[in-house]
């Protein structure tokens, strides 16, 4: 499997996208892990048991996936999908705002353009992914 859209992000670049992975990659085993708990329910009646249970699989390994750096543009692509319906079918109906107090749809904005970045440009240099699907030295 080869990076998608560009060759592997090497130097400095590199790490700005590992220091990225890192923190959206915490964050999103921290927000998936209770939801992984009660997958079929996390969100109560009204949404479809196995769409609750594959937002909470693309947010638990989406997380650690994106935080190791392996198979990221996959797992990127899961959490984007969770992130536009979050903004798209939950806040923006509700009315939440942007940016306000309480219910605001600006993190989940942050986590999607964080998660298109990371669709386009790849893990970087220092991820699995670059590991096991880079280009190997020497061929």
């Amino acid at each position: 499997m080869k990076n998608l859209c560009c060759e592997t992000v090497r130097g400095k670049g590199a790490f700005a996208l590992l220091a990225l992975r890192l923190v959206a990659g915490t964050a999103f085993i921290w927000h998936g892990w209770p939801k992984i708990q009660s997958a079929f329910s996390w969100m109560g009646a009204g949404t479809p048991s196995w769409l609750q249970a594959l937002a909470a699989f693309a947010e638990f390994a989406g997380g650690i996936a994106i935080l190791i750096g392996l198979l990221t543009q996959l797992a990127a692509l899961g959490i984007a999908c969770v992130m536009f319906c979050a903004i798209f079918l939950v806040h923006i109906p509700k009315g939440d705002p942007f940016v306000g107090r309480g219910g605001s749809w600006e993190l989940a904005a942050v986590y999607l353009a964080i998660m298109i970045m990371l669709m386009l440009c790849g893990a970087g240099e220092f991820s699995l992914d670059a590991r096991v699907f880079g280009k190997r030295k020497g061929g």
